[in-house]
Parts: C-alpha cells; sequence; structure tokens
C-alpha cells in the first residue's frame, strides 16, 4: 500500500539542495496570521524559541517549555503550505543526551507536522545530530551565538573572532558531518560565515553573519518593527508596525472617551434594513 501523497511543501532534501543557488528565505513566526502571510515568500518558517521574548515577555529563551513550542507550531502548521516547517527544539529538550533529544524531537514532529527540528551546539552536538538523523529525524543545526547558551558565552557576544574562528569552523564541519541538512550561523563575523559557507556542503543560513550565506533568516517580529525593547545590529526593520499598532490604540482610546466611537455606521437599529 503506497505511502506517498502529492508533495505540496518544501522538505529538508530540497533545502540541502539549494546550496550555492538562489538564496535562502526564511523567517520566524508563531501565529497563524503571520505563516499565512510569508507562506508564499519563504523556503522555510521557523518557529524559533524567540517565541519567549517576543511574544511571552521572557528575558531570555530559556524559560521556553516543549508545550509552547508544540502549541505555536501548531498554529504556524495551519498557516503553511508551500514553506517548510521547522520547529526549534527548547532549552533542556535534548542537552541530556540522544534518546532524550529523540523522544523529545519526535514528539514536537508527530504533533505539529514540522519536516525538521533545530537545536543548538556544534561539535559536542553531533553525535546527538547523528543519532536523530539516523532514525528519520531531519536536523537544522545552529552555531555561533547560541541563545540557549547565553549564561556561559557571557552575553550577547559576537562569535569567531580571533582564535575562536577555527573553533567555530570545526563545529560547522560536525554538524554537517553528522547529518545537518542546514546550519544556521548566529553572530559570526562575515569572513568566517563566508569560509564556513564555502567550505562546508550545506547550506548556511545567516542571522548577523554574512550577505554570503547560503540564505538568512531574522525574527519576523523584529524586522516588522513589533518587537520594540532593543534592536540587535543585524536587524533591518521592514516595517513600523509597533509604532503603527501603538498609534492606532492611542487614537482608539481617545474616541470612545470622547463618546465618538462607536459611530451610527458601528452600531444595531432595532429594525433590520429593507433590502
Amino acid at each position: 500500500m503506497s505511502a506517498t501523497s502529492t508533495k505540496t511543501a518544501l522538505l529538508p532534501d530540497d533545502i540541502r539542495a539549494m546550496k550555492g543557488g538562489t538564496p535562502i528565505v526564511s523567517l520566524t513566526a508563531y501565529t497563524t496570521p503571520m505563516a499565512r502571510m510569508m507562506d508564499a515568500h519563504c523556503d522555510f518558517v521557523l518557529v524559533g524559541d524567540s517565541v519567549g521574548m517576543v511574544l511571552h515577555g521572557l528575558p531570555s529563551t530559556l524559560g521556553v517549555t516543549m508545550e509552547m513550542m508544540i502549541l505555536h507550531g501548531q498554529a504556524v502548521a495551519r498557516g503553511l503550505g508551500r514553506a517548510m516547517l521547522v520547529v526549534d527544539m527548547p532549552f533542556g529538550s535534548y542537552e541530556e543526551g540522544p534518546a532524550q533529544a529523540f523522544r523529545n524531537a519526535a514528539r514536537i514532529m508527530a504533533e505539529t507536522g514540522a519536516a525538521a527540528v533545530k537545536l543548538e551546539g556544534g561539535r559536542h552536538m553531533a553525535d546527538t545530530i547523528a543519532f536523530l538523523t539516523a532514525r528519520g529525524v531531519p536536523v537544522m543545526a545552529h552555531i555561533g551565538l547560541t541563545p540557549q547558551s547565553i549564561n556561559t558565552l557571557g552575553g550577547y557576544k559576537v562569535q569567531g573572532r580571533g582564535d575562536a574562528a577555527e573553533a567555530l569552523l570545526a563545529d560547522a564541519r560536525a554538524v554537517s558531518e553528522a547529518g545537518a541538512f542546514s546550519v544556521v550561523l548566529e553572530k559570526v563575523t562575515a569572513t568566517l560565515a563566508d569560509r564556513i559557507t564555502a567550505e562546508i556542503p550545506i547550506p548556511t543560513i545567516g542571522i548577523g553573519a554574512s550577505v554570503g550565506c547560503d540564505g538568512q533568516i531574522l525574527v519576523v517580529d523584529d524586522m516588522l518593527g513589533l518587537f520594540t525593547a532593543f534592536k540587535p545590529k543585524f536587524v533591518k526593520r521592514y516595517g513600523k508596525l509597533g509604532e503603527d499598532g501603538e498609534t492606532a490604540i492611542r487614537i482608539y482610546a481617545e474616541e470612545v472617551r470622547a463618546r465618538t466611537f462607536p459611530a451610527t455606521e458601528h452600531t444595531f437599529a432595532d429594525k433590520a434594513p429593507r433590502g
């Protein structure tokens, strides 16, 4: 009995095949409406653990849970038809070892319909990546600035400068050799990002890295100007939705207090209009 169906969304092999070609486009999403807006324009959509900071007001990504990732993953899945869905594995859900990582990755994929998971870490996560990929879990790796390790990295610092460059290159090679189909490079020097892109066979996805990466990703709330608590250097704001929203709310509040809203056209008469 055939288990095949008509393919509508991109898959990890499709992303891998884009190495060296047209740049891969990606954004984060956490809700169905946002996913619908980006589906036609993105190659993959990431349900990032950044959801903890941009939607839930957490100070970092460390408080994000499996339940949060699954809930938002399900919401985003409802809005996608073409773009591939990737879901972040939250802090504490995979670091213990390959078996723990597989149990949680399998749960994420089963409950959200994600085509892949993303996890942070280089050489020390290579065995886990190999374990997952050997068991049917496609993995997007993430090296450089890894926000879940912010307490050991000593802050949100640029990665790969000086002697650290060779170690980061070794991380990139390790995750590629372990079977990751792509790797996110976050806050990595442009020269090193270009070198990694040239030397490994899987696509590099930059965020604060280099225009020479095989693709780019941004947090959608950052690039739309919805999240305004701070703005990383690598973010370009393509909209000012936060400012527009605050203006609209202020005007609404003024009209309610002045009793100019609701107006007649927003209320209902005793009798329905004819025709």
